[in-house]
């Protein structure tokens, strides 16, 4: 959705009032500008032809390692495995690797919506002027933060425990009469392609393997951290939005304004923050389908192979089906939450337009507020593909969903 011109830049010419903007841009964005320029999905500003070029390499040589995984794997299913269990359980985990090259995709094909995104809340910040704003913005950005880090407890811990000390916990496979020792491919590769039993073709492949599982891990991680970025922000503006309307009629202790200056000031932060939401779910609305639909299937597969590989002797493969199952539902509830918390504010906007004493308002001007009202009634909430509402209620739907299906898988396979 493009912005009006009369609108979209009508803060940023107030002019910079946040003399320390740029750390508090830092702190709101750093965690997103570390995990998104690992795969080169971050947007890059006025950058040269060798920065374009090395993060256009690097987008290729990502994409490459995910198909160098996926492609033999997936080649393995159909020539050499015989059993639907094996067939099944490397299958679903294809899925994940599936699920990571499509967000990656859509990441970046978006990325002219991510830049405008980062313009505006660039602007934002630029543009505080009252203590009480940047303290209101300050706290949703640690929370973002907050569930950023949380994420990527998750995300990373289950790929250290998938990618390396299951590896490192399997005994190795001795053949040909004791001569070849091995360990075995986290994702096999049929013998036709490589024979990745002798060395050094076995780390070769492994050690690309683990490439691939760390971008993809990355991805989930990037695209959360964006969804955190992006609402977290829209819910900062939303409640700034309901300060200035506090202080509507009676105005702030030593500000010499009139009502209808801030009236003014209160339609153009609004219509300001419905560009940015509009904006936003736009930009997120592919991520957030392909994330409720790949998690929905995720956590039935992972839920049934901690049921079938819990082993307390040796717990670690299914304690590693535990933590990715985790850290999948906090993922999926993060995308729910923050679209629950995003409808909530627009809500509030709406009770504090009609609790202020709008009737003291002079003459007519308490019409006014009708039209925010109004205006907030027909707010853009976050949804997956235009088709789920991001919200607490579609969160368990995910999971009454996972459950059925894990339910049938159990009844199917046994």
């Amino acid at each position: 959705m493009d912005n009006p011109p009369h609108y979209s830049n009508i803060l940023d010419k107030l002019g910079p009032c946040n003399q320390n903007y740029k750390n508090d841009l830092r702190v709101s964005m750093q965690l997103n500008v570390w995990v998104m320029k690992i795969i080169g999905t971050w947007p890059l500003s006025h950058s040269s032809w060798i920065e374009t070029l090395s993060y256009r390499a690097l987008n290729v040589i990502c994409y490459v390692l995910l198909a160098l995984l996926m492609i033999p794997s997936g080649m393995f299913i159909f020539l050499e495995i015989k059993d639907f269990y094996n067939q099944l359980k490397l299958g679903s985990a294809l899925t994940f690797f599936f699920m990571a090259a499509m967000k990656f995709g859509a990441l970046l094909l978006r990325e002219n919506d991510i830049r405008r995104c980062v313009d505006y809340i660039e602007g934002d910040w630029r543009n505080v002027k009252y203590s009480e704003e940047r303290k209101i913005m300050l706290e949703n950005a640690s929370f973002g933060r907050r569930l950023v880090i949380v994420c990527g407890i998750f995300m990373y811990g289950g790929f250290l425990f998938y990618w390396v000390l299951v590896p490192l916990t399997r005994p190795k496979i001795v053949e040909e009469d004791g001569n070849l020792t091995y360990r075995r491919m986290v994702f096999p590769v049929p013998g036709t392609i490589v024979d990745t039993r002798r060395s050094p073709i076995n780390e070769i492949i492994y050690f690309t393997q683990l490439s691939a599982g760390f971008i993809s891990h990355n991805v989930t991680v990037a695209a959360c951290s964006l969804v955190a970025l992006l609402a977290m922000h829209a819910c900062g503006q939303l409640q700034v939005l309901m300060s200035w309307m506090n202080h509507l009629v009676d105005g702030r202790d030593g500000i010499n304004d009139t009502t209808d200056e801030r009236l003014a000031k209160i339609i153009q932060l609004h219509v300001r923050i419905l560009n940015f939401i509009s904006l936003t779910e736009e930009l997120l609305h592919e991520i957030s389908l392909v994330e409720v639909v790949g998690c929905t299937l995720n956590i039935c597969f992972l839920g049934y192979y901690c049921m079938m590989e819990w082993d307390f002797k040796q717990p670690v493969s299914g304690l590693t089906y535990l933590i990715l199952l985790i850290s999948l539902t906090f993922n999926i509830f993060i995308f729910c939450y923050i679209g629950e918390l995003l409808t909530e504010q627009t809500m509030k906007v709406r009770e504090s337009s009609y609790m202020i004493d709008w009737y003291r308002l002079p003459k007519k001007k308490g019409l006014a507020i009708i039209l925010i009202i109004c205006m907030s009634n027909a707010t853009t909430r976050l949804t997956a593909g235009n088709i789920i509402e991001l919200s607490i209620s579609s969160f368990g739907d995910v999971i009454k969903s996972s459950v059925a299906y894990l339910n049938l898988l159990r009844t199917f396979t046994t």
